[in-house]
């Protein structure tokens, strides 16, 4: 069944596909010009493919790095209220920022060093 809003005629569909035939069975660029390549991952570069970083599926400095990285500075200190309410409006996954939330009221942090700390198991803490 053809669709009315394809971009791409049904020729251009299948020279596309056998293009990339090589590349689907081998598992690695199937190309002799390197620069046509995509660039691998970097060592610092965010870990993307294990979805968003959430408190009890993260090692200790990943969920730092994650909290600083959408924090900031200036968000310190602050209570898990403030946060929470800092965490949403910068798009923060959800995990994250119900694990804030649940964290008790009371409770002050001055850093993103104490914040890992509290959502963090205590045998991953260093």
């Amino acid at each position: 069944m053809q669709r009315g809003s394809d971009r791409l005629s049904r020729h251009r569909d299948d020279e596309m596909k056998h293009e990339l035939q090589g590349l689907l069975r081998s598992g690695h660029p199937t190309r002799s010009e390197e620069w046509h390549d995509p660039e691998p991952t970097a060592d610092d570069d965010p870990e993307v493919w294990g979805g968003p970083v959430a408190p009890g599926g993260a090692s200790f400095e990943t969920l730092r790095l994650e909290l600083a990285r959408i924090l900031g500075r200036t968000s310190f200190p602050a209570t898990p209220v403030e946060l929470a309410r800092t965490l949403r409006a910068k798009n923060a996954p959800d995990p994250l920022v119900e694990a804030v939330e649940g964290l008790p009221r009371k409770e002050r942090y001055a850093t993103v060093q104490e914040l890992a700390r509290a959502l963090t198991p205590r045998e991953d803490t260093p």
